[in-house]
């Protein structure tokens, strides 16, 4: 991802708090097991009743099916889901797994502000795949200086 998406990112699952925070995470594939996140889709948390949103998150439905058009007319896909847990770790928790989109990434924000990517298996297990963040910036700032 770039530095934008970071900071979308970063600002969509934190600014909620203490409810979790949710977003759709729209890319595509650039090789077997390496993902370009493009764009992050901000959503709403509707988990009822409203009260247990501190710990538990739910996409509006609209709102997925928006993404998803969004992404396929520009060539992109939804590729995975990104929640905060401010009153707890990046780790996925039993309902994470259990009500995650198998096959897809899961990026969680912890409580002291860490960010950790995994990968939802089939078999509902997960395994811990690394972030790297482009310097998209500097490539900017290094074309508008005179050579």
């Amino acid at each position: 991802m770039n530095h934008q998406c970071l900071t979308v990112l970063e600002h969509t699952i934190r600014c909620t708090a203490p409810q979790e925070g949710c977003a759709l995470l729209l890319g595509h594939r650039l090789k077997r097991d390496v993902w370009h996140l493009s764009n992050v889709w901000p959503c709403c948390n509707i988990w009822h009743p409203q009260a247990s949103r501190r710990s538990r998150f739910a996409l509006d439905p609209r709102e997925q099916l928006a993404a998803q058009r969004w992404a396929r007319a520009r060539g992109e896909r939804v590729i995975g889901v990104a929640h905060g847990h401010p009153h707890s770790e990046a780790y996925p928790s039993f309902h994470d797994r259990r009500l995650g989109l198998v096959d897809h990434l899961m990026v969680i924000g912890g409580v002291h502000g860490d960010l950790r990517a995994w990968w939802l298996r089939v078999d509902r297990s997960t395994e811990l795949v690394p972030i790297t963040v482009q310097d998209t910036l500097k490539d900017e700032i290094r074309s508008d200086l005179p050579s």
